[in-house]
């Protein structure tokens, strides 16, 4: 038998391994929703104690196997995961409680309506790799606590860090096969969870996978939650503080060696200050500790894999072909094992460069100059994607109202990529950066569907107001109902109680 057809043999077996870990799961799933929200938080809360034990492990492992410095695989993703599952643990009860709805005519106010929370049942996730751990965690535990069953699927050049992650959520005890990790090739892993019967698909990646799994699942209506990065923007006023823009840049443009959807890669500084900024930012750049003895105080980690390297390379020799200038870098580690890139800033660059109008993906920003605050709102929006921003002022009421103009679906003042790690606020973008929400009690409310239970309060009545049999009459008194409730003076809504009063009989 050929390489190939093995090859194509083992993925077969895989896909049919997903499909029973589907059905089996599916049994499963019913038990687990039944079961009180209470017991669910009790048994979820054991995973904690496996993160609190275990946080430098898992920290070493996404360094040594995604290239993250230590202190950036403890601080975006150990620690998030620490406070994310303390947090929807926490809110759980209150996320899935019954919601009394408002009547919304007191002619009808009998109609008492309640909206539940009804999980999807089986909940297929498709995770990234510069995020191995904190991503795929966050929406594997929300979707537990919500009551379904989760297919794992992680990138498949982390497994070490997937192998950890599932020892990770196995640490609750929770029902034989309610959770499930597959390891199935990218390629074909959208494929095979679509049509295998998946409730509904969690995808984070990029553009172009987004839109081909979005037209897969239109033929089954599988709903979708997709988060298909950025090239997001920041905007330094000319009455930031320009040490912290400067140090807040570094670290949101060059942590994780820029491998973050939402880290600064566009930089639109006022005219007024940009000299200023740039000479404080080129010497933290410079600056950049990516040579120690103690591996703790490295602030460089590499690019995970050879083809983002030459990803990032492209971008860079395409814009300084086209006039841009590297303004500072920093040194690079010399160890010759690992995909490293010099954490770069250009200047000279515009919205005609891949750089700019591009996910990079990578330790490189890109600078330009603004006059006027609606130049520099234009300049951030100018981009088909739109996951976040940020604006850096002292002046908290400007920097509010410039970062309410910025498509993107997270805005932040005087900061820049943390809200990742706000277990309590929605991740989510604009335009082609993705549909849905995870995170928060938006991303919560996407691993269920709203139902809406409607309780008549005059089900003693033969019969509500409006229904056969049909008459002149009844046409004439449903038309004073309307007059009685909208007419514009007293006389037009007591003449429509009278034609009203008619009918009402008829209910009984």
């Amino acid at each position: 038998m050929t390489k190939n057809a093995n090859h194509n043999q083992n993925e077969s077996s895989v896909i049919t391994d997903l499909k029973s870990h589907i059905d089996k799961a599916r049994q499963v799933q019913k038990d687990w929703a039944a079961r009180p929200v209470k017991e669910r938080v009790q048994t979820i809360r054991r995973i904690r104690r496996f993160i609190v034990d275990n946080s430098q492990q898992i920290a070493e492992t996404i360094s040594t196997e995604n290239g993250k410095v230590l202190i950036d695989s403890l601080a975006a993703e150990v620690l998030p995961a620490a406070m994310a599952i303390t947090y929807y643990c926490k809110m759980a009860k209150q996320f899935l409680k019954p919601e009394k709805i408002k009547a919304g005519s007191p002619i009808l106010s009998y109609k008492r309506s309640k909206l539940y929370r009804v999980p999807y049942g089986v909940v297929g996730i498709i995770s990234p790799w510069n995020y191995p751990f904190s991503i795929p965690f966050s929406e594997v535990i929300m979707a537990l606590l919500a009551g379904n069953a989760v297919i794992l699927k992680t990138a498949g050049n982390m497994p070490e860090v997937s192998d950890l992650l599932v020892k990770c959520i196995d640490s609750a005890g929770l029902p034989e096969g309610l959770f499930h990790y597959i390891n199935l090739p990218g390629r074909v892993a959208g494929d095979a969870f679509l049509e295998s019967g998946i409730d509904k698909l969690f995808f984070t990646g990029s553009v172009g996978t987004g839109k081909y799994l979005m037209k897969k699942a239109a033929e089954t209506l599988t709903p979708l939650v997709l988060e298909l990065g950025g090239n997001d923007a920041m905007i330094v006023c000319k009455d930031a503080d320009l040490e912290r823009a400067a140090a807040g840049a570094v670290w949101a443009g060059f942590s994780s060696a820029g491998q973050s959807c939402g880290g600064v890669e566009r930089l639109y500084v006022a005219e007024e200050v940009y000299d200023d900024f740039l000479s404080k930012l080129k010497a933290q750049v410079e600056t950049i500790t990516v040579k120690a003895e103690d591996e703790y105080s490295l602030e460089l980690g590499a690019l995970t894999t050879a083809k983002q390297l030459e990803h990032v390379r492209n971008h860079v020799d395409e814009a300084v072909e086209m006039g841009a200038i590297i303004a500072a870098q920093s040194a690079t580690p010399d160890n010759g094992n690992r995909f490293y890139y010099p954490a770069t800033v250009l200047v000279n660059v515009n919205h005609d460069m891949s750089v700019m109008q591009d996910e990079t993906f990578g330790p490189v920003i890109g600078i330009m100059t603004f006059k006027t605050e609606v130049d520099a709102i234009r300049l951030a929006n100018d981009s088909y994607l739109g996951l976040t921003g940020s604006v850096w002022s002292k002046n908290r009421r400007k920097a509010v109202r410039i970062g309410r103009q910025i498509k993107a679906g997270v805005i932040t003042i005087n900061d820049h990529l943390m809200s990742h790690g706000l277990a309590e606020t929605p991740w989510g973008g604009f335009k082609q950066s993705g549909i849905g929400r995870t995170h928060g009690k938006l991303g919560f409310d996407e691993m269920t569907q709203p139902q809406v239970l409607v309780d008549d309060r005059l089900s003693f009545t033969q019969k509500s107001l409006w229904w056969l049999p049909y008459s002149h009459r009844l046409f004439d008194g449903l038309n004073g109902l309307i007059q009685f409730q909208y007419g514009s003076g007293i006389r037009q809504r007591l003449q429509g109680l009278r034609r009203v009063l008619k009918i009402i009989g008829r209910i009984f």
